[in-house]
């Protein structure tokens, strides 16, 4: 998923502009443009809308990139979560077992967060795939 900055360099060369040009049918300055472009800053919101229209493409085409891409990295980290409590979970059962401080009630107790843990995990991943 590209990120703001790629979407608009993208538009703005296909549409055959410059830096300067987009700049000056924005009112701002071709660094302004040039620091969107690299995603050092964002246009601000009174000027999305502006910016849209002359790259000839929707206001949600323009600002969703970067949710989508923080959203994958919000799942990403969601997913590590899952595989490490069950990963935990199956480290503890173990631990416990050996120093024979584990009762049945709290090995199933563990067992089934390890298991609806990774399990979890596994349906998000096949989702993905």
């Amino acid at each position: 998923m590209l990120k703001m900055g790629e979407i608009i360099a993208q538009k703005r060369k296909e549409m055959g502009l410059t830096q300067v040009e987009l700049a000056e049918k924005m009112y701002v300055t071709d660094k302004a443009v040039s620091k969107w472009e690299r995603n050092l800053a964002n246009p601000d919101i009174q000027s999305i809308n502006k910016l849209a229209e002359i790259l000839n493409i929707s206001v949600n085409e323009l600002l969703m990139a970067p949710k989508a891409q923080k959203n994958k990295e919000i799942e990403a980290i969601v997913q590590l979560i899952f595989k490490a409590v069950a990963l935990a979970m199956g480290i503890a059962l173990l631990v416990l077992s050996i120093l024979n401080e584990i009762d049945l009630k709290m090995g199933f107790s563990l067992t089934g967060i390890a298991i609806i843990s990774l399990s979890i995990y596994l349906l998000n991943k096949d989702k993905e795939d």
